[in-house]
């Protein structure tokens, strides 16, 4: 039967802390919340009345209830002020020696049986509870910032915390209306062991001068859906809380990937912290603003002169090839498909009318405009009919030999100054410039599927590309509603760069058996806004893509930490591709 809990202390009452004391108290129970002095209790306070006051404006609560909530919570600067409360979360900075200092001082004041628990994001529950004299009572209790909004609660369980210990906790936080996970004790538990190398990987991008802070923020919302990019999000969370993430886990993995980037370091030592002191990796209007201003390091829009495109061909039938197709001919540009055969281009055709017409029975648009923009795409099967072409877009098979051939072939038909695009998503483009006599008129411009529906384009500048080129292709872009993004021609680009190290280092922990692949989707999905968990995601890419994409991750940059996991090889081998294939990480 699970233990009943009544009343529950919060000890420090910052941000984290005085959510959690929210929380508890909308459920009904009581709270003592500790604070080291009055000045932090009135801060505490006046914290607690602003977020309800929020909360009533926003129709989550009434004044009435308002006003119980906030009675049901005391305030307290004495630790043995908590001798009769049931449960104990403890939420003050992430030091360890201040934590064990805490838990000893709960061991003498709270009775035998009360649950200590610790809200750390990073820190060893274990090592904490071995400063009790009850350490089979100690658990973890991670919430998420802020804790009245976001659902997801990790429950920590170290190798001697009790059982009904943890189903009681776990009861607990769903009462609270919250969504746990349990796991195990290991720095970074689920959600920030694959969110912080992650965004350590973003600033060692950017440190690199690989790519703009802009760029790098609006590939990943753009590009995979993310409420925020890697580098706003430092700077929302501070980077000094990230640097002390990154130290906890590196320590414990030895992994080179959670070492912080030097970069953070720096940034730290300089007093640029992100939000909290108006400036970090962008500048602020204010200390605490979310309102960014331009600075030093915004860039400029990309200008100079540019080439005149009025007719573009696209080589290939897939859905990138049609999805392309009819971006371009929905603004205005004729199009010109080239296929393999008549048959091939007449079926690109039918399914780039098809996506039109669902279009035109949403209502999204008219049949004449449909009729327009169709009568805008000729397909063609020759090579030569792309002659006239002042740019043709490759996108065919993710096959580096069929890239070459179908570059070496287009060299030889375009009229001299047409530039030439891959839409490769990992393949060096280079490699297709280095098969024509104009290297300098290739660029890679990665669309993303579907086409029609997705912003983002990554405009990919080899060694060799002409600046007009980069600056067409960035105007193209932009004259078809897209948002592009610039790098120079590495591995995975932006988007893949980051988000398939992530996806790997989901599998590995699913394959440590850390957690199962529900817990660690939950964990990425509720605790920090993903649109996906990552195996819903890398079952919808297909793993043998996926693989292609980690091994060419791995074989550029050499990286123990970028080496495919095991368990992704073995599925592949096995047959089990994700959705396309019924079974992948999960049966369909």
């Amino acid at each position: 039967m699970a233990r009943e809990i009544h009343s529950v202390g919060v000890v420090g009452l910052g941000t984290m802390g005085a959510g959690i004391a929210e929380v508890v108290a909308r459920t009904g129970r009581t709270v003592v919340g500790v604070e080291v002095d009055d000045l932090c209790v009135a801060r505490a306070r006046e914290h607690l009345e602003h977020s309800t006051e929020r909360a009533v404006a926003g129709g989550k609560l009434d004044a009435g209830e308002r006003d119980a909530l906030l009675s049901r919570i005391s305030f307290t600067t004495d630790l043995h002020d908590l001798a009769g409360v049931d449960l104990v979360v403890e939420a003050i900075p992430e030091s360890l020696e201040l934590k064990a200092g805490v838990f000893t001082e709960l061991e003498q004041v709270c009775r035998p049986d009360v649950i200590l628990a610790s809200n750390t994001s990073s820190l060893s529950v274990t090592e904490i509870g071995v400063h009790t004299g009850r350490p089979g009572k100690v658990v973890g209790l991670h919430f998420f910032n802020p804790a009245p909004v976001l659902k997801l609660v990790e429950i920590v369980r170290t190798v001697v915390t009790e059982p009904e210990v943890v189903a009681d906790v776990e009861a607990f936080a769903r009462s609270l209306g919250k969504e746990p996970v349990v796991i195990g004790d290991r720095a970074g538990f689920i959600a920030n062991a694959l969110l912080f190398g992650y965004l350590n990987h973003a600033v060692s991008m950017y440190e690199s001068r690989y790519a703009s802070r802009e760029d790098l923020d609006a590939a990943m919302r753009h590009g995979c859906g993310y409420p925020m990019g890697p580098l706003a999000l430092l700077d929302l969370i501070g980077l000094d809380t990230a640097y002390e993430i990154l130290e906890t886990m590196y320590r414990q993995s030895r992994d080179r990937l959670h070492a912080p980037a030097p970069l953070l370091k720096q940034m730290i030592t300089a007093g640029l912290l992100g939000r909290k002191s108006g400036r970090g990796f962008y500048t602020y209007d204010g200390v605490d603003s979310p309102t960014v201003v331009s600075d030093v390091d915004t860039p400029a829009v990309i200008s100079g002169p540019t080439r005149d495109i009025g007719r573009i061909g696209v080589v290939g039938t897939g859905t990138m090839a049609t999805g392309i197709a009819e971006v371009l001919a929905r603004k205005g540009f004729d199009v010109v498909l080239r296929a393999r055969g008549r048959d091939r281009a007449d079926r690109a055709l039918a399914k780039l009318r098809g996506s039109l017409d669902r279009q035109v029975t949403r209502g999204r648009l008219a049949e004449e405009q449909r009729d327009a923009i169709v009568g805008r795409v000729q397909g063609v099967i020759e090579l030569d009919e792309l002659a006239d072409c002042d740019l043709v877009i490759e996108a065919v098979a993710e096959e580096l030999t069929i890239k070459r051939e179908v570059f070496a072939a287009l060299d030889k038909v375009l009229k001299p100054g047409a530039i030439l695009a891959t839409t490769t998503s990992s393949l060096p483009v280079i490699e297709c410039a280095a098969a024509t006599s104009r290297p300098g008129d290739v660029v890679g411009l990665h669309f993303f599927n579907p086409a029609p529906v997705m912003k983002l384009v990554e405009v990919v500048r080899t060694i060799a590309t002409a600046e007009d080129v980069v600056a067409t292709a960035d105007a193209l872009c932009r004259a078809v509603g897209k948002h592009p993004v610039h790098c120079t021609d590495r591995a995975g680009f932006i988007v893949n760069a980051l988000l398939f190290p992530y996806l790997n280092d989901a599998v590995k922990m699913l394959e440590a058996h850390y957690a199962d692949a529900d817990a660690i989707d939950t964990a990425m999905k509720v605790g920090c806004g993903l649109p996906m968990g990552p195996f819903e995601l890398l079952d919808v890419v297909g793993l043998d893509v996926s693989l292609a994409i980690e091994r060419s991750l791995y074989y550029e940059f050499r990286d123990a930490g970028f080496a495919p996991a095991p368990l992704l090889e073995h599925l592949v081998t096995a047959g089990r591709l994700g959705r396309k294939t019924g079974k992948g990480f999960r049966d369909y």
